[in-house]
């Protein structure tokens, strides 16, 4: 389909589109399709997951950034009416002329995602006011990993994440299953958000200061990483931490979300 469309992959935005059928059918088995859900696709590429999808979803709408990728992927999901291709980034789709019509909770993301987007795209899709029943999403296996990490080896990645949801490594993904063939090997990550999640972050612009002064050295302990990072006195962060029940001298990544939270809500 390249080749008679004469386009090569785009390295840039990280273009590496899944071969393997197997996998395929991992990544839509994880997002459990229905016939009553909606779908959104970012990076559908070739329409590969698209034309999958839609033989499943009430209604699959693909946003691509590459432009260039349309005309081959309305050529391969030309047999589906309920296929909505929109062409832009997906990190500013409030912007886009995109059917809005959905209600929270009944909707889904799914998406083979390059490196540089998982991060802000997860974030993003977390935070929006009306977010996703599911994210089932094929990321880097070292990214997957990180966002599933349990103390001591959260991140600010990890607490950033699993602050809003619950993400789940469901399956590995050889490097093989895609072309062109990336470096490394792939992990399907399930992100289901959490309920009550925006009860818990009542002040989000807060709580991420507070983690990211936490983790600004990693090997430095939290008291002097919430000193110099939020311009207080050790004194006052001894004080805080020690009044959360939190050790002064234990390092950011030993850390529960939880302890985060607490820690947040005791801020002086």
């Amino acid at each position: 389909m390249l080749s008679k469309h004469k386009i090569r992959p785009n390295k840039r935005l990280g273009q590496n589109f899944l071969i393997d059928k197997n996998t395929l059918e991992k990544l839509v088995s994880a997002a459990d399709i229905n016939r009553g859900d909606t779908v959104i696709e970012v990076g559908p590429g070739i329409g590969t997951i698209t034309a999958y999808l839609a033989k499943l979803a009430k209604k699959v709408i693909a946003v691509e950034k590459d432009p260039s990728l349309v005309p081959i992927l309305k050529d391969t999901t030309k047999g589906f009416k309920n296929i909505e291709i929109v062409i832009g980034d997906a990190l500013k789709i409030e912007k886009m002329k995109v059917d809005w019509k959905l209600k929270v909770g009944n909707w889904k993301l799914i998406g083979n995602i390059p490196y540089y987007l998982t991060a802000p795209l997860i974030r993003k899709f977390l935070e929006i006011d009306i977010p996703p029943k599911s994210m089932t999403l094929m990321v880097q296996k070292e990214m997957a990993q990180r966002i599933c990490a349990n103390p001591p080896d959260m991140s600010i990645l990890a607490v950033s994440v699993q602050v809003y949801a619950k993400p789940e490594i469901t399956s590995y993904v050889p490097r093989s299953s895609f072309w062109p063939q990336p470096e490394v090997d792939s992990a399907i990550l399930q992100i289901v958000p959490l309920i009550d999640a925006t009860k818990k972050l009542t002040n989000a612009d807060l709580f991420f200061r507070i983690v990211k002064s936490g983790f600004s050295s990693p090997r430095k302990q939290l008291i002097n990483n919430l000193s110099n990072g939020l311009g207080i006195s050790r004194e006052q962060a001894e004080k805080w931490l020690l009044g959360a029940g939190i050790a002064p001298e234990r390092r950011a990544e030993t850390l529960t979300v939880e302890e985060w939270l607490h820690l947040a809500k005791l801020s002086p």
